[in-house]
């Protein structure tokens, strides 16, 4: 009876010591487990990949094209609608947009994935605030050319005026050619009428100046229609192509901007799995034949 007794006890324990082990390894899987987070291949191809650098190299080196040829031609201008009169006797201008145009903030952008946290305006302020931003490759050698030729690099950005200062001591630091007594730097709330939309802004500079070129990442540094549905915005695309890699140069960004939200209808109140849910069900997929 002894030994009986024994033998099954010793069974328990085997078993005990299974279970024990299965919890054990449920519970390192579960901490080796890594979120899904849709910034995490975007921010690391524009951060680090060779890729990424070259694009950027590539359309800077157009714009420089493109920037000589306007300079020889007192017809051209890269805003007709906004030019008015005799706007070839204006000086030069382009207009360039700040943020993952010339400005590199993969730093924030890699906070996110790495804290697990999202976008807030609140944090956006104090990293702008630690002045920390790089230039993105090539931007600030195409800034000073520009400038070098003679013309005023205009930088509308949805940067908010509050934030203009540290923006501003930020790319002085960083050599950006600032427009001397000229207020280069058009920042979001800077006047009543200056919301998130950008023609107003750019309405402004194409009154004083003959604008040679526009740069951006996003549909909404071309033109306020940027914000339409995703169908819309393939319109816009097509009635504009006359301007793409000729006036209007636009820099690829993966990580954000309003391509992202026409897939979701722009409602950010969605929870992630929400929005994540829509922009599946966006794309055109091919399926297998069984």
């Amino acid at each position: 009876m002894h030994s009986s007794v024994s033998r099954h006890g010793m069974r328990l324990s085997a078993c005990a010591a299974v279970v024990l082990a299965i919890g054990f390894a449920a519970e390192a899987r579960a901490q080796e487990a890594v979120p899904q987070n849709d910034l995490l291949n975007a921010t690391l191809w524009m951060q680090d990949s060779v890729e990424y650098k070259a694009t950027v190299l590539g359309l800077f080196a157009l714009a420089r094209i493109r920037l000589d040829e306007g300079l020889a031609d007192p017809a051209w201008t890269a805003l007709p609608e906004m030019q008015g009169e005799k706007f070839g006797d204006r000086p030069p201008a382009i207009i360039v947009d700040l943020d993952e145009t010339v400005l590199d903030n993969n730093r924030y952008q890699a906070s996110l994935v790495t804290r697990r946290t999202d976008f807030s305006s609140k944090e956006w302020t104090k990293y702008v605030n630690d002045k920390v931003t790089d230039a993105v490759i090539g931007a600030v050698d195409f800034a000073k050319y520009a400038d070098a030729k003679g013309v005023k690099v205009f930088y509308v950005s949805n940067r908010t005026k509050e934030e203009e200062p540290a923006t501003a001591e930020n790319m002085a630091a960083l050599g950006f050619p600032m427009g001397g007594n000229v207020d280069t730097i058009l920042a979001r709330g800077e006047r009543p009428d200056w919301k998130s939309a950008k023609e107003s802004r750019m309405k402004v500079v194409a009154d004083g100046y003959r604008v040679l070129l526009v740069m951006g990442d996003n549909l909404a540094d071309f033109t306020d229609k940027a914000s339409g549905t995703r169908a819309e915005r393939n319109a816009v695309l097509e009635a504009d192509m006359a301007h793409w890699g000729k006036d209007w140069i636009m820099f690829p960004n993966p990580e954000y901007g309003s391509w992202e939200s026409s897939a979701f209808g722009g409602d950010y109140k969605k929870s992630a799995d929400e929005r994540r849910k829509m922009k599946i069900e966006a794309l055109k997929a091919w399926e297998p034949k069984s």
